[in-house]
């Protein structure tokens, strides 16, 4: 295991801290070391120098392997490109502050693949899953990448750690019916293993015995080492956890664009996501930082229908799409939603200022 991935904002800004004290005494030169770009962060060109600065500072390193533009989708690409980043990566590879230059992506196929062909990128970074097979990128951005010879980091393995924990006895029933016995987890990373597409693969682990049975999976599972009948038994799963869903959505985007701005297919799946697997907690977050505009760019929540009906008349399953999105704000838009996303916002906003403030007091770097 040698590739750490961190961000700026991740454990309210203690990871790449923390990241760097672990990797002193000899540590970071046998690793390879990634962390992200937050465009949230960034309001004008000079902001990305000064972010990689103190980012380096904070992980006690001259330079990152692997440097991502954070969770892109189409309102922040647009504004970073704007901004110039493409020509900030081109500078910070040319001096030696990034090795690498990628980006993280949670936007729709069409945007995915602007972005890949706007560049010379060595990596991207996707969410994938059997259940995300269709969604954001999905598999069509993960050969789309592999094609232009691109690696591909593949992060959510296991959506949010849903994939991981306790099943519904119908799931379970069928994992039961494999010759082979393993763990949902195993499952799951497997089948992402199969694709000979994949890179790497990134998973959250909370215990030691979490890094063992991830080091034993990736080093058994290979490109096509599941049979036919397992992968059968993979769809079959797929198949019953969509039939749990409380919105039969695809992730098709036929809806979109929304005239009022809805993202519909977002609502629906992080909808889904909480009626699946019941973390609220995680659901709640979710649809503040994906569809509420914690993030910056626009919101993009249930509540902006205006009952037009185009998406339904759009829509291939033929959903009753206005009144899902009413499930949907009925769920998530409680009388708190606005105001954490304010909260959210204002955090981001005291960090970048403390965070260009620093850089600013120890001098930018030529």
């Amino acid at each position: 295991m040698n590739y750490f991935d961190t961000a700026m904002p991740y454990h309210m800004g203690a990871s790449e801290p923390f990241l760097g004290r672990a990797l002193s005494n000899g540590y970071r030169d046998k690793i390879k070391l990634a962390t992200k770009l937050p465009p949230w962060s960034v309001k004008a060109r000079q902001d990305m120098d000064q972010l990689l600065k103190v980012q380096l500072e904070n992980l006690k390193t001259d330079l990152t392997d692997y440097y991502l533009v954070h969770a892109l989708e189409k309102s922040s690409w647009e504004k970073m490109k704007n901004l110039a980043v493409l020509e900030f990566l081109d500078a910070a590879r040319a001096d030696g502050r990034i090795t690498n230059a990628g980006f993280s992506f949670h936007g729709d196929k069409d945007t995915f693949k602007d972005i890949v062909d706007a560049y010379d990128w060595e990596f991207c970074q996707i969410q994938y899953n059997f259940l995300d097979r269709q969604n954001q990128a999905g598999s069509e951005g993960l050969k789309y990448a592999a094609a232009k010879d691109m690696g591909v980091i593949i992060m959510e393995p296991l959506r949010g750690g849903n994939l991981a924990g306790k099943v519904a006895p119908a799931i379970q029933a069928l994992w039961d019916e494999a010759v082979t016995e393993r763990s949902p987890v195993e499952w799951s990373l497997r089948w992402i293993w199969n694709h000979p597409e994949v890179t790497v693969v990134l998973s959250g682990m909370n215990e030691e015995a979490h890094i063992d049975e991830n080091l034993r999976i990736a080093n058994e599972a290979y490109p096509g080492s599941l049979t036919d009948k397992e992968l059968a038994i993979v769809d079959r799963v797929e198949e019953t956890y969509r039939n749990l869903m409380k919105a039969g959505c695809t992730g098709c985007r036929y809806c979109m664009p929304c005239p009022a701005g809805v993202d519909i297919p977002t609502c629906f799946e992080v909808f889904n996501d909480l009626h699946m697997f019941g973390n609220s907690k995680s659901a709640k977050l979710s649809y503040l930082t994906r569809v509420g505009g914690a993030m910056g760019g626009e919101p993009a929540y249930a509540s902006l229908c205006e009952n037009c009906g185009q998406c339904e008349d759009a829509c291939p399953q033929h959903l009753p799409i206005q009144d899902l999105l009413k499930d949907v704000t009925e769920e998530f838009e409680k009388w708190w939603m606005k105001p954490a996303v304010w909260l959210v916002k204002q955090i981001f906003a005291v960090h970048r200022w403390v965070t260009l403030r620093r850089a600013r007091r120890t001098g930018t770097r030529s």
